[in-house]
């Protein structure tokens, strides 16, 4: 198997180091705040972001996934941007997830336990898909985005970059969010949302 580090030991980097153990070998974390070859649940804190050329020079990693959560869109995109012209980035999905064979699946992609995508599903770099994830036909999720647990999107849907789908959010078809969307929790989306910000309710309403 080959060999994973992942950026970022906090939660998520280790909800991603516990899922990856049947396609890699996780050989330790890359955080700017932790002490170099201390541990986190048994894996070692590799180095800094400043180290990631070296230590793929060294083959010490053989492919690279992004354990920045939502807060920090920006630094996790500028991060894939900045490694991903020389490094691979590793994709993820759960085998309890199914994909069909017609989608295309971009690098970096973390799928966890059971997520379903239908036919023809584009999802770019650097996503995220969490717990009982949904996405009909003919749908497109863009860079970097998360899309929460027991979120539903139905067919045609276009999901732009950095977008944060809020759990138990539901999307009707046909319909396009542009980047930099946050939605809350059983946010209901009849309508495109065309102004970047903050929506909530049923149907879904622009806050901030």
């Amino acid at each position: 198997m080959k060999n994973l580090a992942i950026i970022g030991s906090g939660d998520l980097g280790q909800l991603i180091a516990y899922h990856s153990t049947t396609s890699y070998t996780v050989v330790g974390y890359i955080d700017d705040f932790a002490e170099k070859d201390s541990f986190v649940e048994n894996l070692p804190i590799l180095g800094t972001v400043n180290d990631i050329e070296e230590l793929y020079q060294n083959s010490i990693f053989d492919e690279l996934i992004i354990a920045i959560g939502y807060k920090h869109f920006d630094l996790r995109a500028r991060l894939y941007n900045q490694f991903s012209k020389n490094i691979p980035f590793a994709t993820i999905i759960h085998p309890s997830s199914v994909i069909d064979s017609s989608c295309k699946i971009g690098s970096g992609v973390f799928v966890l336990p059971g997520v379903v995508v239908d036919r023809k599903v584009v999802i770019q770099d650097n996503v995220l898909l969490n717990v009982g994830v949904t996405i009909a036909h003919d749908s497109f999720i863009g860079k970097h985005s998360f899309i929460s647990p027991s979120v539903a999107i139905a067919g045609f849907v276009n999901i732009g970059e950095k977008c944060n789908i809020g759990i138990n959010t539901t999307v009707i078809d046909n319909v396009t969010i542009t980047s930099n969307v946050q939605t809350g929790g059983g946010t209901v989306v009849i309508n495109d949302l065309t102004l970047a910000g903050l929506y909530v309710g049923n149907p879904s309403r622009f806050i901030k």
